[in-house]
C-alpha cells in the first residue's frame, strides 16, 4: 500500500472510470451485462459534463508504474438544507471499486478516506452511498451506519 499514490481523476481517466463503474455493477450483479456496452454509451457523456460541472469529484489509486487498481468518487447532489445540515448539497460516494488483484490490501480504505476528507473540507456533515455486500465491512469500519431510508421499484 506505502507504494499507492492517490490522485485525482481527470478526463484522461474515463475509460478506467467507466470500467471500474461497470465492473462494479457486475460483482453486484446490478443490470442486464449484455446491456453495458449501451449503458457505458450513455455514462460517458454523464460523467465528462458532471466533472466540468464539479459534481463528480474523482480520485484513483495508482502504482509507481502508472497502473490504476481501485477508484472512487463523490458525486454533489443539489439538495434543500435541513436545520442539522445547512449545506444546500448532499454528498454520496460512488464507484468505490479496487482490482480484483489488489484487493484486502489497504487500498479502497486509504481511498475513502482521501474522499472522506474532501467531504470535511467542503463543509458536509454526513456522506451516504449503497455499499455491496462485500464492502459493507470496510463502511460500517469507517463509522458508516445503516439509515431509515426507505425505496419503491416502480
Amino acid at each position: 500500500m506505502s507504494e499507492i499514490r492517490i490522485r485525482r481523476g481527470t478526463h484522461a481517466d474515463l475509460a478506467t472510470i467507466v470500467r471500474h463503474r461497470l465492473g462494479m455493477f457486475r460483482e453486484m450483479k446490478i443490470g442486464d451485462p449484455s446491456q453495458f456496452d449501451a449503458y457505458a454509451s450513455e455514462f460517458r457523456p454523464f460523467v465528462l459534463q458532471a466533472m466540468d460541472s464539479g459534481m463528480y469529484q474523482s480520485w484513483l489509486a495508482e502504482t509507481p508504474a502508472g497502473e490504476i487498481v481501485a477508484g472512487g468518487a463523490v458525486y454533489l447532489v443539489p439538495w434543500p438544507a435541513t436545520p442539522a445540515e445547512r449545506k444546500q448539497q448532499r454528498a454520496f460516494l460512488l464507484n468505490v471499486f479496487t482490482e480484483p488483484a489488489f484487493r484486502q490490501q489497504g487500498i479502497a480504505r486509504a481511498l475513502v478516506r482521501t474522499l472522506l476528507d474532501w467531504c470535511r473540507e467542503q463543509g458536509f456533515h454526513s456522506v451516504r452511498l449503497k455499499a455491496s455486500e462485500f464492502g459493507r465491512p470496510l463502511y460500517q469500519s469507517l463509522g458508516f451506519q445503516p439509515t431509515a431510508e426507505m425505496r419503491i421499484e416502480l
